[in-house]
């Protein structure tokens, strides 16, 4: 198989609907051989979401553990329900490879209400930041000619790769997470969460590693549309410990918040 004309970033194996060939858009920015986590967290959101159905149900909040480099090779996802309820309930995935778990994830899940409360206007979330039409189409600056950067696209309102702090960027994948299914908003959005401390950098690519432990999503509503805006922030300390913070929005207004916790070191 060619994985340089993949047309999503894992295609199933048909001998095994748990098990999933990673293509080269999941190459990340620390290792030619290792994934960027994007793709692996949508594809743990991918099966959550496939664990147990319930009607009326949706994913709240999903927090994700990176064991380690997740290699470009076949992948194996689980998922169960660790703790059943009516209202509320938790399941827990993990994404292994050949060598044994590189990722977790634990995601609540809650009923929705029925009917839907009667909650003030005031209250609730809102605010909005310029579409992804008026942002600025910006390329990640890599080596490899194939990779997540070429997976997605990003588009910034402020900030950009070239300039360190603060930004805001929307994140729009072009390809399916899992070959022939259309992803979902929970993929969209997990995939596109992992980009707060890419977007956001302050330290220089060329000297310094910066990353992330893990990432953890909370969504206070369904996402909507294919793009997800990232107004992020990242918080690094000389110790070798940051923080990236992203205030998520599509383009009816907040979604919720992702975080990262980094790993800083010196590159060599």
């Amino acid at each position: 198989m060619d994985n340089d004309v993949a047309d999503a970033f894992y295609l199933p194996d048909p001998a095994d609907p748990n098990r999933f060939v990673s293509t080269e858009l999941t190459r990340g920015p620390w290792s030619p051989d290792a994934q960027h986590a994007g793709p692996p967290s949508a594809l743990l959101g991918y099966a959550i979401e496939r664990c147990a159905p319930r009607e009326g149900f949706q994913v709240g909040r999903v927090a994700v553990e990176i064991l380690g480099p997740v290699p470009l090779e076949p992948l194996t996802v689980e998922a169960h329900v660790a703790r059943p309820g009516r209202s509320v309930e938790l399941i827990e995935a993990t994404l292994s490879s050949d060598r044994g778990p590189v990722m977790k994830a634990n995601a609540w899940r809650f009923k929705l209400a029925e009917p839907e409360l009667d909650l003030p206007t005031q209250i609730l979330p809102s605010g909005i930041r310029p579409g992804p039409d008026q942002a600025v189409p910006s390329v990640f600056p890599s080596t490899q000619p194939v990779g997540f950067h070429t997976g997605i696209e990003y588009r910034f309102i402020t900030g950009s790769f070239a300039e360190p702090g603060p930004a805001i960027c929307w994140i729009r994948i072009k390809y399916p997470i899992v070959a022939g299914a259309t992803p979902s908003p929970l993929e969209r959005t997990l995939a596109a969460a992992d980009s707060g401390n890419g977007v956001s950098s302050v330290l220089d690519w060329s000297r310094y590693l910066f990353i992330n432990t893990d990432l953890t999503v909370t969504l206070h509503r369904q996402p909507a549309g294919e793009w997800v805006c990232l107004d992020a922030v990242t918080y690094p300390q000389p110790h070798g410990i940051g923080l990236a913070e992203s205030a998520l929005f599509d383009e009816k207004g907040p979604l919720g918040r992702g975080t990262q916790t980094l790993l800083l070191a010196n590159r060599g």
